[in-house]
Order: C-alpha cells, then sequence, then structure tokens
C-alpha cells in the first residue's frame, strides 16, 4: 500500500489489476505499464446496473495488449440487495461523490471479495502484484477502500497464502492518498485514452452527469483544465 511517487515503489514484474473501466483503474493499468509490467485486467460482473463498463474494460484491455478475464458474480447482485448498484428498487443519488447519500451506493465487502479472487488468480500465474485504484475521495463512504483496510487486507492475503505467492508479492494501491483530480493529472501525463473509460452509476448509453461519479468526474477534468471527452446527459 505505497502511495504513488514514493521512491519504495518497485517495478512489478507482473500485475493483476482490478479493472472496473473507471478512470481510476484505468490509469493505474497505464502506470504499470509504463513501469513495464505485464498486465492481466480481471474485472467483475456482480450484479451491477452499470454492467457497461465491462465493455470499456475489454477496450482498455485491447488497447494495452494484455489479457482480460471478466468473473461472473451476478448473483451477488440478488444476495446483496440493498445497494443502489445492484437493486433496481434503490435509486441511485444525485450529489456530490462525498454525501452522505452516497452510502446508498455502497456493495458490502466488495473490494474484499474481489481482492480474494484476484490474489487467487495472482497464485496462479505467479503474478507478484495485485493492484486497485482505491484513491482519497472514497474514504468517507467505502471503509473497504481506506488505508487501513489495504494494509490489514496484505497480511491476510499473506498469511492466507503462505508459501504460495511471490516472496515480493504485495497488494498496490498507489492512489490511496490522491484524489480524483491527481489521478485525472497523473492519466493526462500518460495520455490515458479518457473517452474510452465508464464512470456512471447508472449505466445506460451516455454518463447521466448528475450522480456522485459523474460529479467527481466533471470536478477532476474541471480542476485540472484538461477537456473532458464524456458526454453527459446532463449539464
Amino acid at each position: 500500500m505505497v502511495p504513488i511517487g514514493s521512491p519504495a515503489h518497485r517495478h512489478p514484474r507482473h500485475a493483476i489489476v482490478i479493472a472496473s473501466g473507471g478512470l481510476d483503474s484505468t490509469v493505474l493499468a497505464y502506470w504499470l505499464a509504463q513501469r513495464g509490467a505485464e498486465l492481466t485486467l480481471l474485472s467483475f460482473d456482480y450484479g451491477q446496473r452499470h454492467r457497461v463498463e465491462l465493455e470499456h474494460a475489454a477496450e482498455i484491455a485491447r488497447l494495452l495488449d494484455c489479457p482480460h478475464e471478466i468473473v461472473d458474480l451476478a448473483m451477488l447482485g440478488r444476495l446483496l440487495a440493498g445497494s443502489a448498484l445492484t437493486d433496481a428498487d434503490v435509486q441511485v443519488p444525485d450529489g456530490h461523490y462525498t454525501d452522505e447519500s452516497m452510502r446508498a451506493t455502497i456493495v458490502p465487502n466488495r473490494n474484499a471479495i474481489m481482492l480474494d479472487i484476484a490474489v487467487s488468480l495472482a497464485v496462479v500465474r505467479n503474478a507478484d502484484v495485485v493492484a486497485f485504484g482505491a484513491h482519497a475521495g472514497d474514504h468517507t463512504v467505502y471503509p473497504d477502500c481506506r488505508p487501513e483496510f489495504v494494509k490489514r487486507y496484505a497480511w491476510s492475503a499473506r498469511v492466507a497464502n503462505d508459501g504460495l505467492l511471490d516472496d515480493d508479492f504485495e497488494i498496490l494501491a498507489p492512489f490511496i492518498t490522491q484524489s480524483k483530480t491527481d489521478i485525472v493529472r497523473i492519466g493526462a501525463a500518460f495520455r490515458v485514452p479518457f473517452e474510452k473509460t465508464w464512470s456512471c452509476y447508472r449505466g445506460g448509453t451516455t454518463h447521466c452527469g448528475t450522480c456522485g461519479t459523474c460529479t467527481e468526474r466533471k470536478e477532476a477534468f474541471q480542476q485540472n483544465g484538461i477537456p473532458d471527452p464524456t458526454t453527459y446527459g446532463s449539464a
């Protein structure tokens, strides 16, 4: 869980990247590719209403010329009712990403579930890194995006797979102290194709422009003075 820019960062050999098709995981994949890492993008169909993001993750994998695996966890959408992301009876809230109303988008233990599968794949494919794009803006709402979770999860993964993982294995969350604005700035330096990414929690054919993730996306481009290539349904 070393923040980006730290001299402690090494150059991974093979990274399993949890890839949603969004800004954070896409910039992360490009950042790792710039460091010479072999990549495997790992996406999840967990019954999310914005399943369109999987198509964007596949396109990013194509552009990076790396394998892309999609894990079918669609049954979670039925089991974990009550989240706006998986339950059609719960509305996706408008407003800022850090608003209390965004708690409606929590899918319990989602990152831990995804990380468990990613670590298992790392064992099978002899990868030395599992990377995911948690960032500072997530901390308010999502407990499994906070530094303490990443630190404790990394310890658990090593204990659970003692003798199976690469000696240098790590859970990498390099944006853990960075904002979405920081991530867009980093991505611009690597010429990330932002227009190929998807953020909106409502799904559809265009970004809605008003949900928390759309609001945060808009702000990130505006605060960097970078043209936003996204088509929004609302101004």
